[in-house]
């Protein structure tokens, strides 16, 4: 059994010395989660909250974080990041905002608790900022998903998202299911602009107008049947997710799935 780094011999506390450690590139990531009212995740959206750009303060808090960390935890080394990356991703199917943060370095030791400090860090920071519109907010899935360099090689999670986005066939699925419709839902200020959170579309139209089977067909499909989408669904940044899952303009999609559109997240 491995035994714990952080104990010498006598089971006392101490620093882990890496002097003698090779230098190498060394990358970390980390996820979190903050469920919310989807009416918190529609007011964050739409940048309407009293307080400002809530996921670009969330991202700096998080960036700021992985900096600090060996202030905040006990025996932590002092590391010349090279990179710190925040994602800020909504997800309707939480609902709520996913994180992932990356961090960075050509080093000694590992960066695997930069990474989940910023992580918890940009959460902690999501919560205080909407705290005062749901109290129900839960902070959750703090975990590494990928740490790559050092000794021990790299290692990613089995369920890492970081594989989940496999490359699909666009190819037309069994025409026998072409007549069943799929949900397509716009939120927070697309909603607002539209005046309605939601259309059934069939695949059968899709299907005899030539469009292919993705979000790209469908987005050009309802473009020219429903002129007023048009300019929302051309708009530069665009966030799309197919069954809760966020995904882009190549991804497939079929009978019974639910197409749910979102506003660009702004932020640094």
């Amino acid at each position: 059994m491995t035994q714990f780094t952080h104990l010498d011999a006598k089971g006392q506390a101490h620093m882990v010395d890496v002097s003698a450690k090779a230098i190498t590139s060394r990358t970390a990531t980390a996820s979190a989660s903050v469920r919310m009212n989807l009416a918190t995740l529609e007011l964050i959206l739409s940048g309407g909250h009293a307080k400002g750009d809530v996921l670009a303060t969330a991202r700096i808090a998080g960036i700021q974080a992985a900096k600090r960390t060996p202030d905040l935890i006990p025996l932590c080394h002092p590391l010349m990041l090279s990179k710190v990356s925040v994602e800020l991703t909504p997800d309707a199917s939480l609902p709520g905002i996913r994180i992932q943060a990356t961090c960075k370095l050509s080093g000694q030791t590992g960066v695997e608790m930069e990474a989940l400090t910023a992580a918890s860090v940009a959460a902690l920071t999501l919560y205080d900022m909407c705290k005062a519109v749901d109290k129900t907010m839960l902070i959750g899935d703090l975990r590494v998903l990928e740490k790559r360099g050092g000794k021990s090689g790299d290692w990613c999670a089995e369920d890492s998202a970081l594989h989940q986005n496999s490359v699909l066939s666009p190819s037309l699925p069994d025409s026998s299911l072409s007549d069943s419709a799929l949900q397509v839902r716009f939120f927070a200020e697309l909603r607002e602009q539209l005046k309605q959170d939601e259309i059934a579309v069939s695949l059968k139209e899709l299907e005899l107008a030539g469009y292919p089977f993705t979000v790209a067909g469908l987005c050009q499909w309802l473009s020219q049947h429903q002129q007023e989408l048009a300019p929302i669904l051309n708009r530069a940044g665009l966030m799309v997710a197919v069954n809760h899952k966020m995904v882009d303009q190549t991804a497939v999609i079929q009978s019974g799935d639910e197409v749910a559109f979102f506003p660009p997240v702004t932020g640094g």
